[in-house]
């Protein structure tokens, strides 16, 4: 049966960041997820979750200056000292969260340019190794190219070669079913392909990236198929909702958590 987790930088809008937390657990998931944590304090995350008695399933490493448009710095050339102190930047929040895996953004870089493929490489390698010591996990994750234009990591089986030679048991896919419809189609037969590489699983619908269902990918199919091959974590609600937070979490009726 799949657990899941909030992303409370997408759901639960209607709050503020830091009541994201409990509006979440009273909404019945037992974990949640988001892309950056580092407007608060670490001790206020903490607290946050602690409050709402949830696990933290997964949060992104720095990605650079977001605001200016940038993705991710790990396969930008001349980035190297900015990204290794970026890795120690999300340690105090790994520590206050108990987080397991944290994603690796690789930045908006041409793909097949040697030495941007050089630099992922090598941020690959420093933080799978960084991240080790604390017992964390390492994940990447390929994103289509319609939300994220000129994103380096944009091929599920490129995503999967990185992490087979890198060597490191740590380092995993986040297996986010929206981007793989989008981008290749075929979520289930690219999921059994690559499970054993699977750190993470995230979902939203294929149209409007808004609540899961059975439009596209087929969702109801898709968690007995997670449900056959054994996965054991977090599913990531990475949606927007579609006209409300609370109102369309009729798809998740099934397996929410007592409250």
């Amino acid at each position: 049966m799949p657990r899941f987790a909030a992303n409370l930088s997408m759901m639960f809008n209607e709050w503020e960041f830091l009541d994201r937390f409990k509006a979440a657990s009273e909404a019945g998931f037992e974990a949640v997820e988001f892309l950056f944590p580092y407007e608060h304090a670490p001790e206020q995350v903490g607290l946050a979750l602690a409050g709402g008695e949830l696990e933290q399933a997964l949060f992104n490493m720095p990605p650079g200056d977001w605001a200016g448009g940038e993705r991710g710095m790990a396969a930008l050339v001349g980035r190297e000292e900015e990204f290794r102190a970026s890795v120690d930047k999300a340690l105090p929040y790994v520590h206050e969260t108990g987080v397991k895996r944290l994603h690796m953004m690789a930045g908006i870089a041409d793909p097949d340019d040697p030495a941007a493929q050089k630099s992922y490489r090598a941020a690959i390698a420093y933080a799978a190794d960084r991240l080790g010591e604390h017992g964390i996990d390492l994940l990447l994750e390929p994103i289509n190219g319609k939300d994220m234009p000129g994103y380096f990591l944009n091929d599920f089986e490129r995503a999967a070669s990185y992490i087979r030679e890198s060597g490191r048991p740590n380092v995993k896919l986040q297996f986010d079913m929206y981007h793989c419809e989008l981008i290749h189609g075929d979520v289930s037969g690219k999921l059994k392909a690559l499970y054993p590489l699977v750190g993470h699983v995230q979902v939203a619908r294929a149209n409007g990236r808004h609540e899961p269902d059975a439009s596209g990918p087929d969702y109801p199919l898709l968690f007995a198929e997670l449900d056959a091959l054994g996965y054991g974590g977090f599913v990531g609600c990475e949606y927007r909702p579609e006209h409300g937070t609370l109102e369309g979490l009729g798809w998740f009726a099934p397996w929410r958590k007592p409250v």
